[in-house]
Formats: structure tokens, C-alpha cells, sequence
């Protein structure tokens, strides 16, 4: 994973490079002592997959940090104080490292890191690349009927399948295109052209089994009669 630290303390950069350089799964990029000079490393087209980010920094905090990126990275919050770990967490991040960080903490973190890395989704035109074991399955987009969250996972249905990886329903969201997925409850995207039936507050989808029953949250129900081709009076 390429990685880079945002972080005022010196010393703390040290400890975290020398880490970072003992630890076979990471290739540090480069360190920054405040948040401003690293944005610009989001526009020099190198992948970043990781960040070790400061919390209490001048000019800019790191979850002021954390506003700016449309599309983040993963991140491990390296902070002296747990006050900011609520906050953090509400951001996805990775993990919570308190310092001082011993290497068998950072390495813990560097697994669960790692975890969500190998999970990655790959796409491109008209098809998703799913990680399975250590195969890549390939599904196309018009064979996978919902995506639901189920606590760090999420599981791609399929008429036939389903396949559980290690993401967040953000990013995939992100990921799927958004002419054709839909984020219709906080646990839930479905596919648009499997949707049988929209009664009251949820969608039928026909399954395999029979049909698959979904809520529709409040928030979301306006976007998806935005998304569907509506014929109403």
C-alpha cells in the first residue's frame, strides 16, 4: 500500500517512518508536517491508499483534512488524545492509534489495513471485479440486484450468488455507476432495472427464492423517484 504521513510532530514522523520502512505490506510516499502542504500530494496522480493522519495541527486539523477529500484513502488517525475518536470513526477511518504507538499496535492496524486493501473493487465499463479468495470473479453490472451492508462488509446479490467483501458502502457507491445504482436506505443500493415493484416504503425485487423486500429510507425516497424513468400524474 502507498502511503504517506500528515503529521506537526517531528518525532512522531520519525517513529512512523521508521515503522513504516520495517513493515513489508506499506511503501511510504512521503511525509508532510501539516495537512495544506499534503493536498497537494492528491494532485500529483500518484495512488495513495494510506494515510497516517494528526488530528491537532495548525492551519488545518486533520479532520478538517478529512472534509476536503471527495474520494479518501484509507486512513489511521495517529493522535496523544482519544477526545477526537468519535468524530474520526464517523469518517470510516481504518483504525485509532494513541500515541505513543508501540509497532505491535501499528502493525495490528496495518492488518486491518490490509484487510480492506485485498477487498478492493475494481471496475471498469459495464463490469465490477470482485475479489474472492485470491480470484477476482467477474460480474456484470446488469447481474447484481442489490448490495447491502452488513456491519464492515457488504454482500453483492446476484440471481445466483452472493459474495461478501471487506468495504464500505461509500466507496462502492462511489465506485457503481450512479445512472443505474442507487442508494435507497442506509444499508442498501439496489440496481434500478431489477426493481420489480416501489409499494409504499419499499422495492420488490425478484429473486431465485421469490422476491427480496427492501425498506426505502426516508432521506433516499425522493432521489430514487428521481432515478426511475416516472409515470405519474
Amino acid at each position: 500500500m502507498n502511503c504517506i504521513i500528515i503529521d506537526d510532530d517531528q518525532m512522531s514522523r520519525r517513529v512512523l517512518e521508521e515503522f513504516i520502512g520495517r513493515t513489508e505490506q506499506l511503501h511510504l510516499l512521503n511525509s508532510y508536517e501539516n495537512a495544506v502542504e499534503a493536498i497537494n500530494a492528491f494532485n500529483t496522480g500518484e495512488d495513495i491508499d494510506l494515510i497516517f493522519l494528526d488530528i491537532e495541527m495548525p492551519e488545518m486539523s486533520g479532520i478538517d483534512f478529512l472534509e476536503t477529500l471527495q474520494n479518501p484513502p484509507q486512513i489511521i488517525i495517529v493522535s496523544s488524545k482519544e477526545k477526537y475518536a468519535l468524530d474520526a470513526f464517523n469518517y470510516d477511518v481504518t483504525d485509532y492509534l494513541l500515541k505513543p504507538v508501540a509497532y505491535s499496535r501499528f502493525f495490528k492496524a496495518i492488518n486491518k489495513a490490509n484487510v480492506r486493501f485485498k477487498g478492493k473493487v475494481d471496475t471498469k465499463d459495464g463490469e465490477i471485479f470482485i475479489k474472492k479468495n485470491s480470484a477476482l470473479v467477474r460480474l456484470h453490472y446488469e447481474e447484481i440486484l442489490w448490495i447491502e451492508a452488513l456491519e464492515n462488509y457488504v454482500i453483492f446479490t446476484t440471481f445466483n450468488e452472493k459474495y461478501t467483501i471487506h468495504f464500505t458502502m461509500k466507496a462502492i457507491e462511489q465506485k457503481l455507476p450512479s445512472n443505474m445504482f442507487t442508494r435507497v436506505h442506509r444499508s442498501f443500493i439496489v440496481n434500478t432495472r431489477s426493481i420489480n415493484v416501489i409499494e409504499d416504503n419499499s422495492i420488490i425485487i425478484p429473486t431465485k427464492e421469490g422476491k427480496k423486500t427492501i425498506p426505502i429510507g426516508k432521506s433516499y425516497k425522493d432521489k430514487l423517484m428521481g432515478d426511475i424513468n416516472l409515470m405519474i400524474k
